[in-house]
């Protein structure tokens, strides 16, 4: 295995705080961290010094993306539910089903799911996992890091709970959350610096005051944050202004939650009152432009944020609402729809996605200071993506070309910690079609166990 690599002759993107571009440039790795880089040829003194060349010619090198909010689970549920609004979508489609899943399915969904994100150039995946149902329920978050540990990835995992208003055999009270996530916590977190273990209330109609109190100060006492869904809907901020008398984010703040550990997935539906709380306390928000859209949800308010100097990270959220974890198209459906939003070609750049898929999602993840942009010091997650495909190419603007142009099959090369985890288009330890098959066995043993007709059988 090379320790240490030079990926020279490509476009690298690197994220930094002037949005640079070195075309052609060179990013030499030792020991999973970016060592050197610069534009042009490298000097022979790197050139000599490294155990691997790889050649980037017609290609961008980027920082790997992070997938900042998505539940691994509906990698079974694609194209399950469609046409129907949230509460709906949860209510006919997503529980009936989801408290049949067992430890060997939550694996083999999160596999399948973690390697469509590594296929696609995403190196980190924030997984919601809200699915702890009956006597295995506290082996589902083991299996989906077993999961995430064979394929290389860094995995987020927020053990999602509700302990009110909520289907039943997919609710946990507050100590059951707590004790089932302190478990994984020991066993996983900080697991070859790529796993980490946090908490991640569901939503604000399905926790209790009390057990978000409780759950909060015990992701402290871990060193870890919260994860949470915030005003998704209009609806949902309703249901929130009529039972307690305030929106989402006031109630937050009402709980303690309210900080710079916290991730906020969705945060549609805010006032200016609540996005100045967001800024004041430096939280982050995820932007999920696709299954806004798939739901009917809304249009998230991502120029506002970020002229607040809001952190806004990017997501696909889970496939039962999407149907793909691809992270190009989420760059480019959010300069879209904030363009047609507000009526102004000008309202997001190609850069700002960039910026958000990769800088933003390494804050949520927890390292803002060491992933995200390619610079000295940096651990090397690096994608390199091909721009000399007949959809992309001529490029006149390498910003404007990944985030208009490229897409998941364009995607050659993932490193994670400097590690080659696909090489032309290949994982490195994984076989792509066994893997397929066990995921089809399995969503067939799922939808049979809760009854569900599906063309799988």
């Amino acid at each position: 295995m090379a320790n240490s690599r030079l990926i020279a002759g490509g476009a690298i993107v690197t994220v930094d705080s002037s949005h640079r571009v070195l075309d052609p440039g060179w990013v030499a790795i030792s020991n999973g961290v970016i060592t050197q880089l610069g534009e042009g040829e490298p000097p022979a003194d790197v050139v000599s010094s490294v155990d691997e060349h790889i050649s980037a010619v017609g290609c961008a090198v980027m920082p790997g993306m992070t997938n900042a909010h998505t539940h691994l689970f509906q990698s079974f549920f694609r194209g399950l539910a469609d046409d129907r609004p949230l509460l709906d979508w949860l209510r006919e489609c997503i529980w009936p089903a989801a408290e049949h899943i067992t430890p060997e399915i939550a694996y083999h969904a999160a596999r399948i799911g973690l390697l469509e994100n590594l296929l696609t150039g995403c190196t980190t995946v924030i997984d919601h996992q809200y699915v702890h149902p009956g006597a295995e329920g506290d082996l589902i978050d083991d299996a989906v890091c077993r999961a995430a540990d064979e394929l290389g990835i860094r995995l987020l995992l927020a053990h999602g709970w509700a302990d009110r208003n909520y289907h039943e055999p997919l609710a946990e009270d507050a100590a059951t959350a707590i004790q089932r996530a302190k478990a994984v916590f020991d066993q996983w977190d900080g697991h070859d610096g790529r796993i980490r273990i946090e908490l991640g209330p569901l939503i604000p109609w399905g926790c209790s005051d009390e057990a978000m109190v409780s759950t909060i100060e015990a992701a402290r006492s871990w060193g870890r944050g919260t994860h949470v869904h915030c005003a998704e809907t209009a609806i949902e901020v309703e249901m929130n202004l009529e039972e307690r008398g305030m929106r989402h984010v006031p109630w937050l703040q009402s709980v303690g939650s309210l900080a710079s550990d916290v991730q906020l997935a969705h945060a549609v539906w805010l006032d200016d009152d609540e996005l100045d709380a967001i800024a004041a306390a430096d939280a982050v928000v995820v932007h999920c432009p696709v299954s806004n859209m798939y739901l009917a949800s809304g249009v998230a308010r991502i120029l506002e944020m970020r002229e607040r100097g809001i952190t806004v990270a990017l997501a696909s959220d889970g496939s039962g609402s999407n149907n793909r974890q691809d992270l190009f198209e989420a760059m480019k459906v959010s300069v879209l729809l904030q363009k047609v939003h507000h009526l102004n070609a000008m309202a997001l750049q190609p850069e700002d996605a960039i910026e958000m898929a990769c800088a933003g999602g390494a804050r949520a993840f927890g390292e803002p200071d060491t992933l995200g942009r390619i610079e000295v010091g940096r651990e090397a997650d690096l994608i390199v993506v091909d721009l000399d495909h007949p959809a992309v190419a001529p490029v006149h603007r390498v910003p404007s070309a990944v985030v208009f142009n490229c897409a998941p099959q364009h995607v050659r090369d993932v490193f994670v910690k400097g590690n080659a985890v696909v090489r032309n288009g290949q994982h490195a330890g994984v076989d792509i079609a066994e893997a397929v098959a066990s995921a089809k066995n399995a969503a067939k043993t799922l939808f049979q166990r809760a009854g569900i007709q599906s063309r799988l059988g």
